[in-house]
């Protein structure tokens, strides 16, 4: 008996040594249970960018490489919802006075992501900041609506005619040169973004660093390897940060689709674009989404260089090349072949369609290019057509579209061209500063109306980068502005095209749409047709 109890006692002594075991070994594993709970619950979209951002400032990353991020880490007065339309934001709410010349936003209670309130000085600076020449931003153009932007800009006048004024610490007056029924829309693209006053004359590099960067968007730049890739984290700061789901977005640097489509298929992309070889098999089974984008992917000429002051040189290498043949067998993405500059989608006062009513401005025609070459070169004296480079940014995807304008100039024209590719800031910075003879080029809608594209080829304008001057083409353009009946207004518009493309400063491609791969287990990404990606909504299972 004493034996039984003897044993009895050793195994409940027992038991409870290996139950004290046990629970001090649960206890000292939860903690990092918990954190890799913690890490496998955080909500991480893993996107690509392309390339390094060109800024981070708002004013002066006015390009496809810096404005989708930009969207997410700041925001402007309005947002624009699912529908494309214009939504409080910065601003809870706005009035216009009876004229149509003056509004008054009202800034909602919302802080920068270091904790600051943003005012209505933060947005009269801003604003006045893009339209300063020393800020140099290639979208100061945008300001011109707003009274003495211009002027200011253009350095026939000050800073204080810039009709934009914090009239308290929550409202900002803003006085137009005339009625812009858009306006609401036009402000929530980036370059109309604020920024903290303090930090900015502080630090001139603010913006170039995750550690200094301030932001008052749905996310804060908490990363950024150069080159390489960035990091977004949920800003706590946010006015609405209850309603963003997601709690990181990591960008990297691709510019390869393939590498990109390799990524994704791998779960290190949450998308990708759709390479050209197997877009047919994609679209086939219903992996590739494509949603409305508006605007263009053409070619420029730089007349300040030889061989194209010659406008009949320049038409000869237009119309030397098929669009239709570019879209079906190179990029494959079911684009739209663009005979004008102006995309689909803008509709006049009688409801017609601007692309429709304005037609074909450009055609294929291998004769008539073969002869337009031929009196360009008697023209200029010239036995030999002078060298000719076409500068692409590196991408696959403008190389492909680059080889195959080398190949239609060889067979139509008998040209031998050659192709040469820059990393987007060199080659942005270059074309800028009209130093590329033919180079390719893309432009998206900032606001949606057909003036934004056609505005971009006046005299001296920061996104003509032709060297191409028509007094004629900024009368219209200036006329077309200033005109309140929109049926005049569309027509001064079709007038300004159609001169562009007699001239042919540049030629047309195909007209962009959004083709792309997304994970199924993500929702609530915005792509708008005019404006840029929204990741506030944007959600993971």
């Amino acid at each position: 008996m004493k034996k039984l109890v003897v044993l009895l006692l050793s195994l409940v002594l027992l038991l409870g040594i290996v139950g004290c075991t046990t629970t001090e070994n649960s206890s000292s594993n939860s903690g990092s249970e918990n954190d890799e709970s913690k890490e496998e619950s955080k909500k991480v979209l893993k996107l690509n960018n392309g390339s390094e951002p060109t800024s981070f400032d708002p004013p002066i990353g006015f390009d496809s490489v810096s404005w989708n991020a930009l969207n997410n880490l700041m925001e402007g007065m309005t947002r624009l919802d699912q529908d494309d339309q214009p939504q409080p934001a910065a601003a809870k709410e706005w009035e216009l006075s009876d004229d149509g010349k003056t509004y008054t936003f009202h800034l909602r209670d919302a802080k920068w992501s270091n904790g600051e309130p943003v005012t209505a000085e933060d947005f009269e600076y801003a604003w006045k900041r893009l339209a300063n020449p020393d800020t140099a931003s290639p979208a100061a153009f945008l300001a011109y609506f707003i009274e003495g932007a211009e002027a200011f800009n253009t350095g026939e006048g000050s800073e204080e005619d810039m009709m934009v004024k914090a009239v308290d610490e929550s409202t900002l007056e803003v006085q137009l040169e005339s009625p812009v029924p858009y306006f609401p829309s036009l402000v929530s693209n980036p370059a109309f973004f604020p920024v903290h006053k303090d930090t900015v004359e502080a630090d001139p590099e603010w913006h170039t660093e995750a550690d200094t960067y301030v932001s008052n968007g749905p996310f804060k730049l908490t990363k950024w390897e150069h080159d390489s890739k960035f990091v977004f984290s949920k800003n706590e700061n946010y006015w609405d940060v209850a309603n963003v789901k997601l709690d990181e977005v990591d960008w990297a640097m691709v510019d390869d689709t393939n590498t990109e489509y390799q990524m994704y298929k791998t779960g290190e992309l949450h998308t990708s674009d759709v390479p050209a070889d197997l877009s047919e098999e994609l679209f086939d089974n219903g992996q590739a989404q494509v949603e409305d984008q508006s605007g263009t992917y053409f070619y420029r000429f730089n007349l300040d260089m030889e061989p194209f002051q010659n406008e009949n040189i320049r038409k000869a290498f237009a119309m030397a090349i098929d669009q239709q043949k570019i879209v079906e067998f190179v990029t494959k993405n079911e684009e739209k072949p663009a005979h004008g500059f102006v995309a689909y989608g803008f509709e006049d006062a009688s409801g017609g369609d601007f692309r429709e009513v304005g037609g074909d401005l450009v055609t294929t025609d291998a004769n008539k290019a073969k002869e337009l070459l031929e009196k360009g070169m008697e023209e200029e004296g010239y036995n030999e057509l002078p060298n000719v480079t076409l500068t692409y940014n590196t991408s696959d995807a403008h190389k492909k579209i680059a080889e195959t304008l080398q190949q239609m100039y060889k067979e139509v024209l008998g040209v031998n061209i050659d192709l040469a590719n820059q990393e987007w800031n060199v080659f942005s910075d270059e074309q800028k500063q009209l130093k590329l003879q033919f180079s390719r080029s893309s432009f998206l809608a900032d606001y949606g109306d057909p003036i934004n594209f056609l505005e971009s080829f006046q005299t001296g304008h920061s996104m003509n980068r032709t060297g191409w001057s028509s007094e004629e083409y900024d009368s219209l353009i200036q006329q077309a502005k200033e005109e309140t009946d929109e049926a005049k207004r569309f027509e001064l518009m079709h007038e300004a095209e159609a001169l562009l493309f007699e001239e042919m400063p540049i030629f047309p491609i195909h007209f962009y749409n959004q083709v792309y791969l997304q994970n199924e287990d993500v929702t609530g990404i915005v792509r708008h047709p005019v404006g840029y990606m929204e990741l506030k909504d944007a959600a993971i299972k």
